[in-house]
């Protein structure tokens, strides 16, 4: 799921509905402060032994102004930019999307680590992530999604001490 040049989305009044009708608190009543307090150190923990960034957000719906003409995977490429996950020194920004109105997750991953990961690869963390999110164990899931982009990190940007730093912000990011 890391492929953009996937093609447009197509225009769609179910979506745009779904969005319409979503009721957030009835479906993120999970994402406590707590909740996201164990995510955001999941991200941290990520990222450690590496050069790469990890940055999660959670998405209740899509904006409405948006819906009917935009897909999860256009919208995460969307963050992705926005949130500015693509500019790490080395190119090795990771961004995980959850939207929880549509029931879907999204990894977008820039030039630097796509050059070493395969789609198949991430397409694999995505379906096996939302399967375990379809059993109600969302953030268990996540953390555990975590935990295999941060191994899978490793592997190709190892690094004993991270003399740069972190590059980008490990707090998850909650859009309601």
């Amino acid at each position: 799921m890391t492929q953009s040049n996937l093609p447009s989305s197509e225009a769609s009044f179910a979506r745009w509905w779904r969005q319409v009708l979503f009721v957030p608190m009835l479906h993120s009543k999970w994402l406590t402060a707590d909740a996201k307090a164990r995510l955001t150190a999941k991200v941290t923990k990520a990222e450690r032994g590496h050069r790469g960034e990890v940055f999660l957000i959670i998405e209740n719906h899509l904006p409405i102004q948006e819906a009917y003409h935009t897909d999860c995977r256009e919208r995460a490429i969307d963050l992705f930019s926005e949130y500015r996950v693509w500019d790490t020194e080395e190119n090795t920004g990771v961004l995980v999307y959850v939207n929880i109105c549509e029931h879907q997750l999204e990894i977008v991953a820039d030039r630097g680590i796509s050059a070493h990961v395969s789609p198949t690869v991430w397409q694999a963390m995505c379906e096996k992530a939302v399967a375990s999110i379809n059993n109600k164990k969302v953030e268990e899931s996540l953390s555990d999604l975590l935990d295999e982009v941060g191994q899978l990190m490793r592997q190709y940007y190892h690094l004993e001490h991270d003399p740069a730093g972190n590059e980008l912000s490990d707090t998850v990011v909650f859009l309601k």
